[in-house]
């Protein structure tokens, strides 16, 4: 059940900009603009909301915090409150899609936010371009949050987001069909394959390896089989962050890790097909047709409504591999670079947003990982499915937020399809080596 805050009056609901680009000018392109800039002088982290500074100007005497119809609902009382205490107004607006793309338009044309919600992987774009200030968190902040968590905001060593949400991709497990958890890659497929031949099931599991539109293979889902067969995207930098000069697709150790995808694949065991898409494993498994589907919190909600009874576990590994190392995303508040009030937006975000009350409201309105350890507890004695997720995130890395990581999407979700669907693997790894290589600038 959705909380409220505290006994405020309910609320008109927020804006909605569905056509907000299309009112901007065309998209610039992205070009890298140095530093993001300074931020509020002081630390804002452990004052009170009213310490903050004043806006410069009628114009800026609004706050303005964009995001996506679900955390804007809930954020919406909180910004009311922070508005009514500094004495200014709070204007929380719903950008229903492309939000990151949009920001970045937005923000260049002078029309863009104080605040913005988002996943953690827009940062180092959205730093390159100048677009996001450095937040002012006590180190006492930082450590009251998951450690993965606090890692995806952090870049070349500043903390440029507060992490509110985790999510990662686990293993869903019929236990009417399954009751106990395999404990490889090769046993879910032998497991499933054998029901399948009894007649119980449709699919041997329900893996996403396409996007949406079936057209391409899809880098998210893969990456823990991916990983488990000894593959690497980038290599890892002294500070911690991914290295782009290190490229691992198109080494012996990436082509060893697609042969073992191929194993499985449309030429192999048949478990891994190009038809698999998020929402139709979602479908098989709450229809009862797959045993088994790789995905997230995202959907929690399907599976108990189809009243399907269900464990959740970590993604299982190949036997005798590597652990299944899923991508893990964190959903942030940023403060813009170009926004108004830069200062407000610092406290705001510093002081109300990262507040545990914040934190539960965003889980009671959808069950996803906090990344606030108290609020983490506070998800966990009321649905024990995110101990689970929890559990199913601690060999996971965050998903790479660096802007090179534009140059991989593309040539790596076509070596997924070409894998799958049998073609030879060595070729296609190289090929997708050289593409990734040759578009980070590494080739000739």
């Amino acid at each position: 059940m959705r909380r409220t805050f505290g006994a405020l009056a309910p609320r008109p609901a927020p804006r909605l900009v569905s056509g907000l680009a299309l009112g901007l000018a065309a998209c610039l392109a992205l070009t890298a603009c140095g530093g993001s800039g300074g931020s509020a002088d002081g630390d804002t982290a452990t004052g009170k909301a009213s310490s903050a500074a004043p806006a410069e100007n009628a114009e800026a005497a609004t706050l303005t915090i964009w995001a996506d119809q679900k955390r804007s609902e809930t954020l919406k009382p909180f910004a009311d409150a922070f508005a009514k205490e500094n004495g200014v107004k709070a204007d929380v607006v719903v950008v229903a899609q492309n939000q990151q793309q949009t920001f970045v338009t937005a923000s260049q044309a002078g029309k863009g936010p104080d605040v913005l919600v988002g996943a953690h992987d827009w940062i180092g774009n959205l730093v390159q371009n100048g677009l996001i200030d450095p937040i002012q968190m006590t180190q006492d902040q930082l450590d009251g949050y998951v450690d993965v968590a606090r890692k995806a905001v952090t870049y070349d060593g500043q903390v440029y987001g507060v992490p509110y949400a985790v999510e990662n991709l686990a293993l869903y497990r019929n236990t009417d069909l399954v009751p106990e958890a395999p404990k490889t890659f090769d046993e879910l497929v032998a497991t499933g394959a054998k029901l399948k031949a009894a007649g119980k099931v449709k699919e041997i599991v329900g893996y996403p390896i396409s996007q949406q539109d079936g057209q391409s293979g899809d880098t998210y889902h893969m990456y823990p089989l991916y990983t488990s067969g000894g593959g690497h995207l980038f290599g890892t930098k002294p500070n911690g962050d991914p290295d782009p000069a290190d490229l691992g697709v198109g080494t012996p150790e990436s082509i060893a890790a697609f042969e073992k995808v191929a194993e499985f694949g449309e030429k192999g065991a048949g478990a891994l097909k190009r038809s698999f898409t998020s929402d139709n494993s979602a479908a098989l498994f709450a229809d009862g047709k797959t045993a088994f589907m790789v995905s997230g919190p995202w959907r929690l909600a399907d599976v108990r409504t189809a009243g399907v009874k269900y464990d959740v576990t970590p993604v299982p590994g190949f036997k005798g591999g590597d652990p299944a190392r899923s991508f893990v995303g964190v959903q942030a508040f940023f403060v813009a670079s170009k926004g108004k009030n830069k200062a407000l937006a610092q406290e705001f975000v510093t002081n109300t947003l990262a507040s545990a009350e914040v934190s539960q409201a965003l889980f009671d309105a959808e069950p996803r990982m906090p990344a606030l350890k108290s609020a983490l507890a506070y998800a966990s004695a009321k649905d024990p499915d995110v101990a689970k997720f929890e559990a199913a995130a601690e060999n996971g890395v965050p998903l790479p937020a660096i802007p090179q990581m534009v140059a991989v999407w593309g040539p790596f979700n076509t070596l997924i399809h070409a894998v799958v669907k049998g073609e030879n693997v060595g070729p296609a790894v190289k090929a997708a080596g050289k593409a990734i290589a040759e578009q980070l600038g590494q080739n000739g």
